[in-house]
C-alpha cells in the first residue's frame, strides 16, 4: 500500500522537477520550453489525495452498520463520506485525463513534456489503486484477532 502512494506521489514531483529545471528543445538554445507544470496540473492530484484520505479516515465497522457505532444517522452519513471520497478520487482522474488530453497531447509537444501529463495521470490511478488494497486489506477480518466477551 504505502509502495503505491509513494509511487504515485513521486511521479508528480518528478514531473514538476523536471518541468522547474526543463530547457529548451535540443538544438534551439533561444526557444524556451513550451510547457511548464502550472497549478492546473496540480488540481488532480490534490483532488485524488483528499480523496484518498477521505476515504481512509472512515471506520469500515461503521459503513456496515455494525452495532455500537452510533445510530442510523451515523452510518449514513458515514456512508456519504465514503461516497464523497471515491467521487473525489474519480473527480482527480477525470481531471488528470482531461489535462493530460488538452494541455499536452492535442497541442503535440514532444515526450519529453507530454511526460508531466502521464506523471499526473498514474499518480491518481496508484493513489486510487492504494486505496482499494488498503480498503480491502483492512476490510478483511483477521486471523489473529479475538473477541473476548463477558
Amino acid at each position: 500500500m504505502s509502495t503505491k502512494f509513494a509511487l504515485a506521489n513521486w511521479t508528480f514531483l518528478d514531473a514538476a522537477v523536471l518541468s522547474a529545471h526543463a530547457h529548451a528543445p535540443w538544438g534551439q538554445p533561444d526557444t524556451p520550453p513550451p510547457v511548464h507544470v502550472t497549478f492546473v496540473d496540480w488540481i488532480p492530484g490534490i483532488c485524488s489525495l483528499l480523496g484518498y484520505l477521505t476515504i481512509n479516515f472512515i471506520d469500515k465497522d461503521r459503513v456496515r452498520g455494525d452495532e455500537g457505532y452510533g445510530d442510523a444517522g451515523a452510518v449514513w452519513r458515514a456512508r456519504v463520506a465514503l461516497f464523497l471520497g471515491f467521487a473525489l478520487m474519480a473527480g482527480g482522474l477525470a481531471g488528470s485525463v482531461t489535462v493530460l488530453i488538452l494541455k499536452y497531447i492535442l497541442n503535440g509537444y514532444t515526450e519529453q513534456f507530454t511526460y508531466y501529463g502521464y506523471a499526473n495521470v498514474s499518480q491518481s490511478v496508484a493513489l486510487m489503486l492504494s486505496a482499494i488494497v488498503l480498503w480491502f486489506a483492512q476490510s478483511g477480518s483477521n486471523e489473529y484477532e479475538y473477541n473476548l466477551t463477558l
